[in-house]
């Protein structure tokens, strides 16, 4: 497992392990959020041994599940929050990424970062974010 780093502040992976954690402390992330419901697909290690191994580090762990293609204005404003009160560099995580690195967009956008630019760090990480900046540009507008 590798972080793609996006800020200096903040990366996204794809599902931690435990002993991804060790490694994501050791690379001296200070926070960890997890974009992921338990139960999500078999085999998927439960949010509460990663929570455990990360607070063995001394890790903050914010635990903001958002079912896949169903993210809100809720889990936006809840990310920002944990975003805003994290200590950093801050580690998002779900399956793949995606949903991660979408809400960081939308807070990002929704604190006054430019759409383009939203995409543009996202494209660095290997994501698509044309949907979200989409998204901010019609709320700007409006």
């Amino acid at each position: 497992m590798k972080a793609k780093q996006v800020t200096d502040d903040f990366a996204v992976a794809e599902q931690l392990t435990a002993d991804d954690v060790d490694m994501m402390a050791a690379a001296g992330f200070k926070t960890i959020i997890c974009n992921r419901p338990d139960g999500e697909s078999h085999g998927q290690p439960l949010r509460a041994e990663i929570q455990a191994v990360a607070e063995d580090h001394d890790m903050v762990f914010k635990y903001i599940p958002v079912v896949s293609g169903q993210l809100s204005l809720e889990d936006v404003a809840a990310f920002t929050e944990a975003l805003d009160e994290a200590p950093k560099p801050v580690l998002a995580y779900c399956r793949s990424g995606t949903r991660s690195i979408q809400l960081w967009g939308l807070a990002s956008g929704l604190k006054g970062m430019a759409p383009e630019e939203v995409v543009r760090l996202g494209a660095q990480a290997g994501y698509d974010l044309n949907g979200v900046a989409g998204w901010l540009a019609q709320q700007s507008e409006g």
